[in-house]
């Protein structure tokens, strides 16, 4: 909280991806819709960058700890957004709360071709949900963020800022145009738990269904909300023994041992190799 530079530099970020604002444009008959986080994300990378040199590691590590309370405040801003159109949504909540078991296929799906493409236990962090905000927040929490495993989540986390805003707003506007769904399940379908992947299409819907425009902002919110609270049980009580187990399995394919065996034989090694 004491390191001002790091504050200067959040504020002119969030100055230059608010000038920049909303950008949208047609890919044949679906929209591309890229928010003001996704500028803001590419601007800070830049900052970090070596030739750059304004963003120092201490600065990064000062601004990982406040993940979590900039999450709350987001959080606190969803709840605003559901209040007005809450018995629509009490009544469609059923189907909000059960979509959060999709998300169990990015276990079985991400772990496996993690695992194989060399990925140790950043596979865990990473493939255990769609890795957004509470899950970033979880795994901190129960591994830390500087270990493989939030290594695995925050790299996931960024991916999906960058390039999962605009594949879903994309995949929304063109099953919108040829798919018989309707705008509000498009709109829950797009609260994966993600405030940008959300944001983005929900803009797009908004943009097509414009007498709409109120109710999809507040399904997508509602659905994002509660993806993150219930996702995040699943997450702790589903998602995350079935990644340990999984990967434990996927592993030994490949490997021929267990990961905690190959981490024994690997200390053994080190310590033979010091005492030559």
């Amino acid at each position: 909280m004491k390191n001002i530079k790091l504050h200067i530099l959040v504020i002119f970020l969030i100055i230059a991806a608010e000038l920049i604002g909303t950008l949208s444009f047609q890919v044949g008959p679906g929209k591309v819709v890229l928010v003001p986080m996704f500028f803001a994300l590419i601007l800070g990378i830049i900052l970090t960058l070596k030739p750059v040199k304004v963003a120092k590691p201490k600065d990064m590590t000062d601004a990982s700890s406040l993940i979590g309370l900039t999450l709350l405040l987001l959080m606190a801003r969803y709840g605003t957004m559901v209040g007005p159109t809450l018995p629509q949504i009490i009544a469609a909540s059923p189907a909000l709360i059960l979509q959060e078991l999709g998300n169990l296929g990015t276990v079985f799906l991400g772990i496996p071709v993690a695992v194989f493409l060399g990925l140790k236990r950043e596979s865990i962090g990473g493939a255990h949900s769609i890795a957004r905000e509470p899950n970033v927040a979880l795994i901190g929490d129960m591994y830390g963020l500087d270990g493989p495993e939030g290594r695995g989540v925050m790299g996931v986390y960024i991916c999906g800022t960058v390039f999962g805003t605009i594949f879903i707003a994309l995949l929304t506007t063109l099953f919108a145009a040829y798919l018989p769904f309707h705008p509000y399940s498009l709109a829950m379908a797009a609260g994966v738990g993600s405030a940008s992947m959300m944001t983005s299409s929900v803009a797009a819907l908004a943009a097509m269904f414009p007498d709409m425009q109120a109710n999809i902002a507040a399904f997508g919110a509602a659905s994002n909300m509660l993806s993150g609270l219930d996702g995040l049980y699943i997450s702790l009580f589903l998602a995350l023994p079935l990644s340990e187990w999984l990967y434990r399995k996927c592993y030994k394919v490949k490997y021929g041992v267990l990961p905690e065996k190959a981490v024994r034989l690997d200390k053994k090694a080190k310590k033979e190799e010091a005492a030559k």
